[in-house]
């Protein structure tokens, strides 16, 4: 029997192997069970020899100790925005007419005015990839070991969120080391992105507690990789796709192509789905095959990302100020659906700001069932004449927050009836006040009531939010469960629930467990 020295490093090549297996090659052979089974394995070694633990060990994905903060880190290459295009032809900004501008940039086409290109070569190669709706990162590795992992940032600089991605299954900590030719340092750009399962499995259990939901996917994702806690980064199972690269020492790869398939080589991710074309029909027919596709993924996508496969045709292509000249994103339409405007509530903000939301028959578009939408305010209203009863077009902005886009004139129903805003605060009934642009439609309509018992309430929910005090368990329907009991009336009353626990267990779907966690 081997001893316990012998049997930890083929123990982490096994582990990471089924790593592989699952999260680049979509073929895993065992079980959860059995691959948790082996990790346990491998846990109790390295605890018998702790002299023997690596960074790069599977039990470091883990989480190691609460993070105090994030360092602002230098790209080596900048990490800039893709520009995009919503139309495949006929317009100044399309599809069609970035490619043809490229062909010509590159000495390519003979007559942009042809409704196809000519080519020296016969055809300039083009990689399509699926735009994946993440994070974006850049994974550094020196000597085939992941070192740093950096977010985009302003582009120039980001964070060093290198801890918490340590702990995603889906990025090897060290590259496949029966691969050939592993550069000295390479840096794959990518998206760190949540499965649309497991966003549903986490909202589901913060309904089920009585908790406020997340919004979307892409925004969850972000905040998860900003926790101060590694632990709980490797509870929500995030994975990884990469599509691009940084510095590479020495330079490897001659095409973006060959560069996938390098990276597929040593482990790393890559979108299976990725093709490489050789002209604008072949672009249009994948852009149109895989938009019937989209929904059937595991993980979020808005578009499809078009880049010159040749790198040195990239450089010769350049940059502008704020993208590549060398690519462009298409982006889907935003998914619409017809249903019936049944009511009109006017909510509160923080800042006094009367917003109308528009109740609906449910209806399903872009993936979730809609019962609500905003409609911004009574100008947007009055411009595009919305009235109770009326047939309207919603759509998702980005895919995330439902509006209305337009009524159906021709569906108008003779009782419709035109919608009147409050000319009073609904909560504390404070005359209103409003502001109009030059044409005189209206732009805003606040109440001016600083002591507003709603305006507090949204203060509260936002004081406690993740980007100011990060108060966890202290959601939207919480604030109002606490306000509702005469516990919270103030900022300060935040300060004061320690001292009225006894009356917060006694609430609905409070209990003793919730109770302490907020606290």
């Amino acid at each position: 029997m081997p001893r316990d020295i012998d049997r930890i490093e083929p123990l982490r090549r096994q582990i990471e192997k089924h790593n592989r297996l699952y999260h680049v090659e979509a073929r895993p052979v065992i079980s959860d069970r059995e691959y948790d089974a082996l990790l346990e394995e491998l846990q109790r070694l390295e605890e018998k020899h702790p002299e023997l633990v690596t960074p790069d060990s599977p039990t470091q994905r883990i989480g190691g100790e609460p993070i105090s903060g994030f360092q602002a880190v230098e790209h080596a290459v900048a990490m800039l925005s893709i520009g995009n295009t919503y139309k495949l032809e006929g317009e100044k900004n399309s599809l069609r007419a970035w490619y043809n501008s490229t062909a010509k940039a590159l000495g390519l086409a003979t007559d942009e005015a042809l409704a196809e290109p000519l080519f020296d070569d016969g055809g300039l190669a083009l990689t399509l990839e699926p735009k994946v709706d993440g994070v974006a990162v850049s994974l550094r590795y020196e000597g085939g070991r992941l070192v740093r992992a950096v977010t985009r940032g302003d582009g120039q600089r980001g964070d060093d969120i290198t801890q918490n991605v340590r702990t995603i299954r889906a990025i090897p900590l060290r590259l496949d080391a029966g691969a050939a030719d592993i550069p000295a340092v390479l840096e794959v750009r990518g998206e760190i992105v949540m499965p649309n399962d497991e966003f549903a499995r986490i909202n589901a259990e913060r309904e089920k507690a009585g908790e406020e939901t997340y919004a979307n996917p892409r925004n969850f994702t972000a905040g998860t990789l900003k926790q101060r806690d590694p632990k709980t980064v490797a509870r929500r199972r995030l994975i990884f796709v990469a599509h691009g690269r940084g510095q590479v020492e020495p330079p490897a790869c001659d095409t973006h192509s060959q560069f996938v398939e390098l990276l597929r080589g040593l482990g790393i991710p890559v979108s299976p789905h990725a093709a490489t074309v050789e002209s604008f029909d072949q672009t249009v027919q994948y852009i149109e095959q895989f938009e019937i596709k989209r929904p059937t993924l595991a993980y979020g996508t808005d578009g499809v990302v078009i880049k010159v496969d040749r790198y040195d045709l990239r450089q010769q292509l350049g940059f502008t100020s704020k993208s590549p000249r060398w690519c462009v994103a298409y982006k889907y339409a935003a998914e619409q659906a017809v249903t019936k405007l049944l009511q009109v509530d006017w909510q509160v903000g923080k800042t006094g700001k009367l917003t109308p939301r528009a109740t609906m028959a449910p209806v399903f578009v872009a993936g979730t069932t809609v019962t609500h939408a905003t409609l911004h305010n009574y100008g947007e209203i009055q411009r595009k004449d919305i009235r109770l009863g009326d047939k309207v077009v919603i759509e998702k902005a980005g895919e995330i927050i439902p509006q209305v886009v337009q009524v159906v004139m021709a569906e108008r129903p003779e009782d419709s009836k035109p919608i009147k805003p409050p000319d009073k605060c609904p909560d504390c009934k404070t005359p209103i006040e409003t502001e109009s642009d030059n044409e005189g439609k209206e732009t805003l309509r606040c109440c001016p009531n600083p002591e507003c018992d709603a305006q507090l309430r949204e203060r509260l929910i936002w004081f406690a939010g993740r980007d100011q005090m990060d108060i966890e368990g202290l959601g939207e329907k919480v604030v109002h469960q606490l306000a509702d009991a005469g516990l919270l009336k103030s900022f300060a009353d935040v300060y004061r629930l320690q001292s009225r626990r006894g009356e917060m267990v006694q609430l609905e779907r409070m209990g003793d467990g919730k109770v302490s966690n907020l606290l």
